[in-house]
């Protein structure tokens, strides 16, 4: 176990470490203990009851966070040239095609989000070995892969966030940043507990959400009681 730094030993003195808080609770620790120079990101890390190797256990959505994440979202928009138009109107930062893929071939990765068409994705596959280790690689199910780009582009930039089950069954996600009320905090994180819960997977079977911590960047966890999840 690494040594504690002067400034985490201050934090954890400062909450019980092993209490269970509601999330406005825990958005107000989080608060109080957080003394970085920026305005850090604030996390949330569910463990779900489920097996992500199996199927019809996969874990995968979107939340619209009522308060944003606090951060422009830097969206790029590969398609086609009649789309082109929709997507700079909506807000997309970056918008092209076949420029972008080689860019990106080059290494360019200066982005958040990618919003493409459902007739370009056979482009895009081969990017899959470069975009998919970071979670850029846009999927239908994230609402990244669309016919109708302006509206995808506006959900992003709103506050939409997509998350995926790791392979250890966790759900880790950032859903605002220190700076933020702690209710605007809490509301955001009980938006992405109550979209999980509506994705909860039939096959699932006992505790779906069996442990949930906030955190804020580089800061130490603050346990989320999984049966007080009202604001």
């Amino acid at each position: 176990m690494g040594k504690l730094t002067k400034k985490r030993k201050e934090a954890l003195s400062k909450y019980d470490k092993d209490a269970l808080h509601s999330l406005l609770e825990a958005s107000e620790v989080v608060k109080k203990i957080t003394n970085t120079k920026f305005d850090s990101s604030v996390d949330v890390d569910v463990k779900l009851g489920v097996d992500p190797r199996q199927a019809n256990q996969m874990v995968r959505g979107t939340a619209k966070l009522p308060h944003g994440i606090g951060k422009d979202v830097r969206v790029l928009a590969l398609v086609t040239p009649d789309k082109e138009q929709e997507a700079k109107d909506a807000g997309a930062d970056y918008v092209g095609l076949d420029d972008f893929i080689a860019k990106i071939e080059g290494g360019w990765l200066d982005i958040d989000v990618i919003i493409t068409m459902p007739a370009v994705m056979g482009k895009i596959g081969k990017l899959g070995r470069v975009l998919g280790p970071r979670n850029l690689m846009p999927n239908p199910k994230s609402g990244t892969v669309t016919m109708d780009i302006g509206k995808a582009v506006v959900e992003i930039k709103a506050g939409k966030i997509d998350f995926k089950v790791d392979k250890t069954g966790i759900i880790h996600t950032s859903i605002g940043k220190v700076s933020f009320d702690k209710e605007k905090i809490a509301e955001n994180a009980k938006e992405l507990i109550d979209t999980l819960n509506r994705l909860k997977p039939s096959a699932a079977k006992g505790i779906y959400f069996q442990s949930i911590t906030m955190s804020s960047t580089m800061g130490p966890g603050i346990k989320v009681d999984p049966k007080a999840l009202t604001v």
